[in-house]
């Protein structure tokens, strides 16, 4: 218009062009992630060769793997910079669609990770160090690519990298994506462009696969962390090398000089280093990848947005998990109490049982219809008034609970529900035991130690060691074949630590509750044996004397024998008929004054025993 008019318009445009880099400017300090993403794809973004030129005084590039084919989708190559010798080595895209053709779009096959583990292998035997320039959606995915072992040199190529005895210097200039990246990507140092990209799927795979549709991967990209500033906070990456406004195709040259620099100030660094510090530095640099460090406090905000763990739906854990669960922690606490030490919590596994009740409880009341009605009743529960319920109501809640109680065992899920409830009843009494024994503990310590003191005492202690030497002159190896004399010291010596640690107990506020010792209840029992005896053979006298008596006995085995299997309704009521019958002989029996005399005389030495003992220890005779 100036030109056409002859007006002078300087003013104006110079105005519109310092509007225009101010929103570029504006435009290019926020990009969002996925915008970062399609600068690093732009079609005039520089390439690998672009680079170099620029950087290098001479470039010779090598071709081939020796195994009979170059991949030009990897360039590699010897050059110098300020006359320091470097291998280069990079992937290499097309400026149009006919080069993307030729070089495959940058996507290597296995000959181009072959042919850079070749030029890996003579950098490192004529001491060359190593600039990879990384720029590639991933390595080629064809069947082709796959039958000559394309994750076999990418595996190569990673084990090689971290043994090379030179410093290794990797640039990400566009996209690096997944394990086609790492192939050269494996350095002491990561250095990216601002605007490039490192990822293990690109952002439209991983919406796909999340999100169903790759419409998300914006979302994706954010949610992946892939820009340099976010891979420099995870300590992924090393450092940034700036771009131009407007990407590194609006100024090549000036991005070429900055990448030259940082190359020469990272190769400065890692040259002063020596060859095992070299190598455990870029072990080091990938080892605290991922790392974290507990007990550091959370940030409030990313403590809110984390997920919350999920507790197992109930129903979906097996019967046979559970019984293993309950099996296991029964087994703790029998090797517990072996260790004397228990200290383990079964609350976990209660409250997980009783998770798993609930649901199997929930589901036989909707199996009988029950939800729903009970649904219906929480309803009218909540329209009444002050939360008070009528009685009608609570007299339709206790019917619904009868008819639930009475229909459960037709539940289709009963079994599962009786089960679960029979193992939450085992570990409740392991629980149970388990608390009690833990009591017990510092009693029994105390016990064992007051046993020792008296043991210790030097009374006792010249009486058992007395005893000790009967014995072994005796000859006995029990006590049953003791004379007479001997087994009356055993039992005196015996009685005698027996009230010691009695009253070593109680002086330490132990109270016993029986004084009854050993020795003095097999007496007791030897007794009791002898009773029962006599009264089963009074009553067998008995029977036999009574014809009537006897009768009945037999009356009732041919009764028992006729119907063993399945007996009928009329045979059982003979059978209890019989069963009543001779009970009522029997006790007319055990009522006769000579049982009860020798009843009362065994409980009269029982009592002067034990100090006051009931006689629980005679047994119920048994009847023939």
């Amino acid at each position: 218009m100036a030109n056409e008019t002859g007006l002078d318009f300087s003013d104006q445009i110079i105005s519109l062009e310092n509007k225009y880099q101010q929103a570029l400017k504006d435009l290019y300090t926020h990009l969002t992630p996925i915008q970062r993403v399609n600068i690093a794809r732009h079609p005039n973004r520089p390439t690998f060769l672009d680079h170099v030129f620029n950087i290098t005084d001479k470039f010779v590039e090598l071709h081939g793997d020796r195994a009979g084919y170059d991949d030009p989708a990897i360039v590699t190559g010897i050059g110098t910079i300020d006359g320091r010798r470097f291998m280069f080595m990079g992937h290499q895209k097309g400026r149009n669609t006919k080069e993307n053709i030729q070089r495959n779009f940058g996507m290597p096959t296995p000959h181009g990770y072959r042919k850079a583990l070749r030029m890996m292998y003579y950098a490192d035997h004529h001491g060359f160090p190593i600039v990879t320039f990384i720029d590639t959606p991933g390595a080629f995915a064809d069947l082709k690519s796959e039958e000559l072992g394309q994750g076999e040199a990418i595996a190569h190529n990673l084990r090689t990298m971290f043994g090379l005895k030179v410093p290794i210097v990797s640039i990400v200039m566009g996209e690096g994506g997944s394990g086609g990246a790492l192939a050269i990507g494996c350095a002491n140092k990561l250095l990216m462009l601002e605007n490039a990209v490192f990822y293990v799927a690109s952002p439209e795979a991983c919406a796909a696969i999340l999100w169903k549709t790759a419409k998300a991967s914006p979302k994706a990209a954010e949610k992946l962390k892939i820009t340099a500033n976010e891979l420099c906070k995870l300590q992924i990456a090393d450092g940034i090398i700036p771009e131009p406004l407007g990407g590194a195709h609006a100024d090549s040259h000036w991005t070429s000089e900055q990448i030259k620099k940082a190359i020469l100030e990272s190769m400065d660094e890692l040259q002063t280093m020596g060859t095992e510090e070299l190598l455990r530095h870029r072990m080091l640099k990938f080892r605290k990848i991922g790392g974290f460090q507990e007990g550091l406090p959370v940030d409030p905000e990313r403590k809110v947005n984390m997920k919350r763990k999920e507790e197992p739906r109930p129903g979906l854990i097996s019967d046979k998990v559970l019984q293993g669960e309950v099996n296991k922690l029964k087994e703790q606490i029998m090797k517990a109490k072996e260790s004397s030490s228990i200290d383990m919590d079964q609350n976990g596994l209660i409250e997980k049982l009783q998770r798993e009740i609930n649901y199997e409880f929930s589901e036989a009341a909707k199996a009988l219809g029950i939800e729903e009605k009970l649904s219906k009743m929480r309803e009218e529960f909540a329209k009444a008034e002050n939360g008070q319920l009528t009685s009608g109501q609570i007299e339709n809640l206790e019917n619904l609970k009868n008819e639930f109680n009475e229909n459960l065992a037709s539940a289709p899920n009963y079994g599962r529900l009786k089960y679960k409830l029979s193992l939450l009843k085992e570990i409740t009494e392991a629980k149970i035991f388990a608390e009690n024994y833990k009591k017990t503990l510092p009693l029994k310590a105390k016990v064992n130690e007051k046993f020792k003191e008296v043991l210790e005492k030097s009374t006792l202690k010249q009486k058992i060691e007395n005893l000790k030497e009967e014995v072994e002159k005796s000859g006995a190896s029990s006590i049953e074949e003791f004379d007479p004399e001997l087994k009356e010291k055993v039992l005196e010596v015996r009685e005698e630590v027996e009230s010691e640690f009695v009253n070593a107990l109680e002086s330490s506020g132990v109270h016993v509750t029986s004084k009854i010792g050993q020795s003095s209840l097999s007496v007791v029992k030897a007794k009791v044996d002898e009773l029962n005896a006599e009264i089963n053979q009074i009553i067998q006298d008995v029977i036999e004397s009574t014809p009537d008596l006897k009768s009945k006995i037999e009356m009732l085995k041919l009764e028992v024998a006729k119907d063993k299997n399945t007996p009928s309704k009329e045979s059982k009521e003979k059978i209890e008929a019989l069963q009543q019958q001779i009970k009522e002989g029997v006790a007319d029996v055990m009522s006769s004054a000579a049982v009860k005399e020798k009843y009362e005389q065994l409980q009269a030495e029982l009592a002067e025993l034990s100090g006051g003992s009931d006689g629980s220890l005679i047994k119920e005779p048994t009847y023939a």
